[in-house]
């Protein structure tokens, strides 16, 4: 790794040292320091097996070149390694990009302490969402990232045919959900960037609140641009719902906008038509349950570590899965 580092950034000093980034339970980050404090980030495959088309590192670092010159603040990209030797998986390299992640209601209240601030930050991410929608995937070389028509019905497919490889149960819902949805999709409005995985949690704030980097780009493809809205509603619950998250999610702090407070900011800065959302909420769900149940899968086989595969944390990682399954068919019903 150190080898690496010194034919490709020449600014590196050895020796250096690795911290995993708590966060995410799919793609890996670390933090790469040198023997003079610079700091870079490193993103690689989870351990364990899995499943290719969800972790190509090739892919991401694409995404994330290609952003770099646009309005989308996303961490400037360093390099990517395809060479397995390595460090046993592929991998890329950006800048570390510091500030706030507000992950729960005590950092989104420690760091932002006024509630007007954490009330703009919300809007800020609708705000960010509708600025990578508005990026023309051709004019900046994301024009192939994949096909552009059609985008809920392949990713019905997609998801279903994830479920099928990574399910360690049945879980009925899921399969429910799965033919409703796929019997009335909407008209698509447009084509765009799709972030996949839009929430509060994956991007990096200043200390004033602006957003400094969108991250985890690694579900991205072209499509219709709905369905991060969906996916960006079922990670922003309304007060007294049901909790379908670990914790307390940073949204709930007093302050943010409401679900349709944030759809209404989308809706004016993008001008598209949230008529559908109901239908796109109940994706969003729907396909959160399918990518936790892959984490269930490596935390199971032991991907995680001995601490992650405790029957316990197994037992409540599977509940939760069947709440988002059922929620999904709860949204799908009243749409």
């Amino acid at each position: 790794m150190e080898a690496w580092f010194d034919a490709r950034v020449p600014a590196a000093r050895a020796p250096l040292t690795y911290e995993r980034i708590a966060g995410g339970l799919s793609n890996l980050t670390y933090r790469v320091t040198d023997a003079a404090g610079h700091e870079w980030a490193l993103r690689r495959p989870p351990l364990g097996k899995t499943l290719s088309s969800a972790h190509d590192m090739g892919r991401e670092f694409k995404v994330v070149s290609a952003l770099g010159p646009t309005p989308v603040p996303v961490p400037p990209a360093v390099g990517l390694c395809e060479d397995e030797a390595v460090n046993g998986a592929p991998f890329y390299v950006m800048e570390f990009v510091r500030g706030p992640v507000l992950r729960g209601v005590a950092e989104a209240e420690e760091s932002f302490p006024d509630e007007a601030d954490r009330r703009e930050i919300g809007m800020r991410v609708a705000d960010t969402l509708a600025a990578i929608h508005a990026v023309d995937p051709d004019a900046i070389g994301l024009g192939d990232l994949g096909r552009k028509e059609e985008y809920v019905a392949r990713q019905l497919r997609r998801w279903h045919g994830q479920w099928e490889k990574s399910k360690t149960r049945e879980v009925a819902a899921v399969d429910r959900v799965h033919e409703r949805l796929a019997a009335r999709i909407p008209a698509q409005q447009g084509v765009s960037i799709v972030h996949g995985d839009y929430r509060l949690d994956n991007m990096i704030l200043s200390d004033g609140g602006e957003v400094a980097a969108v991250v985890d780009w690694e579900l991205c493809t072209l499509g219709d641009p709905l369905a991060d809205v969906g996916t960006l509603m079922a990670y922003w619950p309304e007060r007294g719902e049901p909790n379908l998250r670990f914790g307390e999610p940073a949204n709930l702090a007093p302050g943010f906008p409401t679900r349709p407070e944030l759809a209404a900011r989308y809706a004016e800065v993008s001008g598209r038509d949230l008529s559908e959302l109901d239908f796109y909420l109940a994706l969003g769900y729907w396909k959160l349950a399918i990518i936790l149940e892959g984490v269930l899968a490596r935390m199971a086989a032991g991907g995680y570590g001995k601490s992650a595969a405790d029957s316990d944390g197994v037992e409540a990682f599977a509940h939760l899965v069947d709440r988002l399954a059922e929620t999904a068919e709860a949204v799908e019903a009243r749409g």
